[in-house]
C-alpha cells in the first residue's frame, strides 16, 4: 500500500531545513528530557530521526486505512441521534488507529503524555491525513487547540485536560454563531458566573462548529453583563462529561463529509474560564485561529497533492489520438503548473511553520526563565514574520487547493464530472478552505498592514542576499524586478492617501507579495534539491511574474473615481 510521507520526497527535504535544529534545541531545552522518558531524543540527530519515524507511521495509516475509508466516509458520513453525534464507521477506524499509533497530543510536553513534537513535523502530518481524507482532518488536527489551553490555561488545567487529548481525546473551538460569523465581536452566547457551585454557565446557540459534539471545546461566550463589542468576550473550556450541550444538527454540507460541522445548544452548561476575563477574543481567540489558519494551510496542501497525484495518473493512462493524453501541452502544461503551485504553496507552508515555531517555543521558555537580550530579539522578529506568513500561507495554499482541484478534473475530462471518481471529492473538499478560519479577504485584511509597513519588502530584500545556484540566477534576476514593481505600486497606492482604494487594491497587492514570496523560497529549495525542485522554479517563476504584471498594471492604471463604477 502506498506510504503518503515516503512517497512524498518534498516533505522530508521541508523537515530537513537547517532551522530545524534551532527549533529542535529550544523545544528540547537542551534535550533535558532524555533521562526523564525513555523516548526523549538525546540529541538533535535522534529528535530529527524521531520526527522522520513518526511521519512514516502517519504516511502508513494514511496509505492503508484513512485512504481507503475515505470514498465511504464521504458517502456516509456522521449521523446525529438524540443530541449526539455518531461518526462515520470508517471515521471510527481512523481514529483508532490514530489514538493506537500515539498520535495525538503531538505538540504537548512527555509529562503529560504528548511527544513535545514542534509544529513544524505535526503540520506535516496534518498534510498527510488531509491528503487522503481531508474530512477526517479536521477531526483529528484539532487536538491543536490544546495548544491554546496549554498557553493560557492553569496549572490545574493543564493537569486534567491535555492529558486526555494526549490520550486520544477530541476538540473544537466554539465561536461562530448564527449572527456572528467572521464579526466575533457580536458573539452574544452569554455566561454568567453561578456562585452556588463556583462555576461559570454557558447558554445560547453556536453554529457552524466543526466536531462540535467533541470531548472538550473552547467556547468564546460573553462574561461582561451589558458589552455588545470585543472587551466583553472570555474564553472557557467546556467538557463533555459535564453535559448541558446538545446538537440540534449536522449541517447539509457540499464537502468534508466526514466532519460533522454542528450546531450547539447551550442549556446552562458548566464550564470554567480560561485564562482571565475579557480577553477571550482579543487574545486567545487571536492565537487560537492563528494556529488553526495554519491547519487549513497544511490542509489545502494536502488537497494539492492529492489532486495533482489524480491528475498525472489519469493523464498518464489515458489515451486519446493513440497517445496518453500527458503527452498534449495544453495537459503538461495543466500539471506543471498544480505541481509549481503544490511545491511553492508547501514551501511557504514549512517557512511559516518554523518561524511559528521559533517564537512559541521561546514563549513557552519566557514562562518558565527569563529570556536574554538576545532571546527576546529573536522572539520579536519571528512573531513578526510568523504572523505576517501565516496569513499567506492559508490564504494562498486555500486558493491553489481551489485551483489545483479545478485542473484536475478539467483534465479527467466528462469522467472528473462523474462520481466515481475521487477527483470530484477532492473538488467538493477544497471550496472550503478559502471560507472557513477566516476568508481569503479576511486573510488579506490582516496582511495588508505588513505591504503597506513595508514588511514584506524588507523580507523579499533579505532573500535577495541568499545566494542562489547559477541555473537559478536568471530567475532571481527577474524576481528581483517583480518585488521592484510591488514596491512601486505599494508606494503609489499609499502616496494616493485614499483608504477605500488601498482597501480596494488590497487583495492585488497582497497576491503580489505572496507570489514574490514563494518564488524566493522555490527558489532557495531548487537551489538545495534542483532534482526536486528546478522544474517547479522556472515554471512558477513564469506564473509569479504574469500575476505580478497583471495586478501591476491594474493598480498603475487604476484611477480612483473609477470606484464608483464597481459599487452597487
Amino acid at each position: 500500500m502506498a506510504n503518503f510521507y515516503t512517497e512524498v520526497p518534498e516533505l522530508k527535504f521541508q523537515l530537513n531545513n537547517p532551522m530545524m535544529e534551532r527549533i529542535c534545541e529550544l523545544k528540547e531545552r537542551g534535550y533535558q528530557d532524555k533521562d526523564k522518558f525513555d523516548y526523549a531524543p538525546q540529541d538533535y540527530a535522534d529528535a530529527m530521526d524521531s520526527y522522520d519515524k513518526v511521519l512514516e507511521i502517519t504516511g502508513e495509516i494514511t496509505g492503508e486505512i484513512i485512504n481507503p475509508n475515505a470514498e465511504g466516509v464521504d458517502e456516509e458520513g456522521p449521523h446525529c441521534a438524540n443530541g449526539r453525534v455518531e461518526y462515520a464507521s470508517g471515521t471510527r477506524q481512523n481514529l483508532d488507529a490514530m489514538v493506537k499509533a500515539g498520535l495525538n497530543g503531538m505538540t504537548m510536553p512527555r509529562r503529560f503524555g504528548g511527544l513535545n513534537f514542534p509544529i513544524t513535523p505535526y503540520t506535516m502530518c496534518a498534510e498527510i491525513v488531509a491528503a487522503a481524507d481531508a474530512g477526517f482532518g479536521n477531526i483529528w488536527s484539532l487536538q491543536d487547540c490544546i495548544e491554546t489551553l496549554y498557553e493560557f490555561g492553569n496549572e490545574d488545567q493543564h493537569s486534567r485536560f491535555i492529558p486526555r487529548i494526549c490520550a486520544g481525546e477530541t476538540m473544537s473551538m466554539d465561536l461562530t454563531e448564527p449572527d456572528a460569523g467572521s464579526d466575533l465581536q457580536s458573539v452574544m452566547l452569554k455566561a454568567t458566573f453561578d456562585e452556588k457551585e463556583n462555576c461559570w454557565r454557558l447558554n445560547g446557540v453556536k453554529r457552524f462548529i466543526t466536531n462540535g459534539d467533541a470531548d472538550l471545546h473552547l467556547v468564546l461566550a460573553r462574561s461582561e453583563e451589558g458589552t455588545r463589542d470585543g472587551r466583553g468576550l472570555s474564553m472557557f473550556i467546556y467538557d463533555k462529561r459535564e453535559g448541558g450541550v446538545d446538537v440540534r444538527r449536522i449541517e447539509n454540507k457540499l464537502g468534508i463529509h466526514g466532519s460533522p460541522t454542528c450546531e450547539l445548544v447551550y442549556k446552562n452548561a458548566k464550564a470554567e474560564l480560561c485564562g482571565d476575563r475579557k480577553l477571550g477574543l482579543i487574545k486567545y481567540v487571536m492565537a487560537l485561529m492563528n494556529g488553526a489558519r495554519l491547519g487549513i494551510a497544511a490542509q489545502s496542501v494536502g488537497l494539492s497533492q492529492a489532486a495533482y497525484n489524480e491528475g498525472l495518473a489519469y493523464a498518464k493512462d489515458r489515451k486519446q489520438f493513440n497517445k496518453a493524453i500527458i503527452e498534449f501541452p495544453a495537459v503538461y502544461d495543466m500539471l506543471a503548473i498544480m505541481k509549481a503551485k503544490l511545491d511553492a504553496g508547501r514551501a511557504l507552508l514549512y517557512q511559516t511553520s518554523r518561524y511559528v515555531d521559533v517564537y512559541k517555543a521561546l514563549d513557552d521558555i519566557s514562562r518558565e526563565r527569563k529570556l536574554t537580550p538576545e532571546e527576546r530579539q529573536e522572539q520579536k522578529k519571528y512573531s513578526k514574520l510568523a504572523d505576517a506568513f501565516t496569513p499567506l500561507a492559508k490564504g494562498m495554499n486555500s486558493e491553489y487547493a481551489n485551483q489545483n482541484a479545478y485542473d484536475c478534473i478539467q483534465i479527467h475530462g466528462g469522467s472528473g464530472f462523474m462520481l466515481e471518481y475521487a477527483c470530484q471529492r477532492i473538488y467538493r473538499d477544497a471550496r472550503i478552505t478559502s471560507i472557513y478560519e477566516g476568508t481569503t479577504q479576511l486573510q488579506t485584511v490582516a496582511a495588508i498592514r505588513y505591504v503597506t509597513n513595508g514588511s514584506y519588502a524588507a523580507t523579499l530584500r533579505d532573500y535577495e542576499t541568499i545566494p542562489c545556484s547559477e541555473e537559478m540566477q536568471p530567475l532571481m534576476d527577474r524576481l528581483k524586478e517583480m518585488t521592484n514593481k510591488f514596491e512601486a505600486v505599494t508606494n503609489a497606492t499609499k502616496e494616493a492617501a485614499n483608504q477605500e482604494l488601498l482597501d480596494f487594491v488590497a487583495r492585488r497587492l497582497y497576491e503580489m507579495a505572496a507570489v514574490c514570496v514563494m518564488s524566493h523560497l522555490l527558489i532557495q529549495d531548487a537551489t538545495k534539491a534542483p532534482e526536486l525542485f528546478a522544474k517547479s522554479a522556472v515554471v512558477y517563476l513564469n506564473y509569479a511574474e504574469a500575476e505580478v504584471e497583471k495586478h501591476f498594471n491594474f493598480i498603475r492604471k487604476f484611477k480612483a473615481e473609477e470606484l464608483e463604477s464597481y459599487r452597487k
